[in-house]
């Protein structure tokens, strides 16, 4: 296929596992990916959450750049109003330093938690002229001047470093953000399917190049979408209720680690509609969902996110999309 895929991981940690082994074997994921020619792999950041490790995105994007060789490396995403903006370029201009130019900035607007755990982190705004306004200082700390637009303050280890920013969304607000920024767009179409096919829209309609923050010539897509294949859809549908329970817990307000997959059949007509976007089944059947999606949004890269309480069933699954994909 022409269209490229990456990888984005939340590090789950499964039940009876902890956050350490989660890590390693996140790590060992990442290896694999590099030999199998996935694009890029990209770490969310989230909190107060027992099932996730994906706290700390630029450490754990330093530690799998470090194991890797061909992959980018990024974040999918930072926050931005959880952190100082100072900090996110030094933070990544240090690992653009230590990994050379393997590593993207994917930023998002939500705070990846709840609203107690928001207030807790918040160091910046929200708010969409702030949150432009953030990115077009991280470009000044990124460029040859290491000086923000809006204040003199200097960053020696981003200047330079040219770190490529992205903006991350689910809504046509995102989307109207990103396309007037003149940034490529990351679509969280794999847990938020109401808006995708008018924020593409709005992304293309609204993209422009006329902005000082502008870093690509013409508008570029990348569509999230929940993938498990296995070696016959039976095992693979099993396989998908770990992500199942996954989302039924979320919106229940349970908390608790990665489930085990259970019998499909509980699940028959209740689904969570949040993954809608989601390819299924064998490596054939996966690949030709994974296709039709890249075809109704016109996605210039697709990034797929697997879940499964044993890692191996992740990894297996990542091998037979690759095999069947490229």
């Amino acid at each position: 296929m022409s269209v490229p895929l990456s990888i984005l991981d939340l590090v789950s940690i499964s039940e009876g596992s902890t956050a350490r082994e989660a890590i390693a074997a996140s790590m060992e994921s990442a290896k694999l990916a590099d030999r199998l020619g996935y694009s890029r792999l990209w770490f969310a950041e989230h909190h107060n959450t027992p099932n996730l490790a994906s706290k700390a995105t630029s450490l754990l994007i330093s530690q799998a750049a470090g194991v890797t060789e061909n992959i980018r490396v990024g974040s999918g995403g930072v926050m931005l109003p959880n952190h100082a903006p100072l900090m996110v370029a030094e933070q990544y201009g240090t690992l653009a330093n230590m990994h050379g130019d393997r590593i993207d900035l994917g930023l998002g607007r939500a705070p990846g938690t709840d609203g107690m755990t928001a207030q807790a982190l918040s160091r910046s705004s929200a708010e969409p002229q702030a949150f432009a306004r953030h990115i077009y200082d991280l470009q000044g700390w990124f460029g040859d001047s290491g000086t923000a637009h809006s204040t003199p303050i200097f960053s020696s280890v981003s200047q330079g470093m040219e770190v490529p920013i992205w903006v991350l969304g689910s809504t046509v607000n995102g989307a109207s953000i990103a396309g007037q920024l003149g940034l490529p767009f990351s679509l969280a179409s794999h847990f938020a399917p109401d808006q995708i096919d008018d924020a593409v829209r709005v992304y293309r309609e609204t993209f422009s190049t006329s902005q000082p923050t502008a870093q690509i010539d013409k508008p570029y897509v990348m569509a999230g979408i929940n993938v498990m294949a296995a070696e016959t859809d039976e095992e693979a549908r099993r396989q998908f209720t770990t992500l199942q329970q996954m989302f039924l817990d979320i919106r229940s307000g349970r908390q608790r680690k990665i489930q085990p997959p259970v019998d499909p059949a509980e699940f028959a007509g209740s689904s969570p509609s949040m993954l809608e976007i989601s390819a299924v089944g064998t490596p054939d059947k996966v690949a030709a969902q994974m296709a039709e999606f890249a075809e109704r949004t016109g996605a210039d890269e697709l990034i797929t996110v697997t879940y499964a309480h044993d890692p191996a069933v992740r990894d297996r699954s990542l091998e037979l999309v690759a095999g069947e994909w490229y």
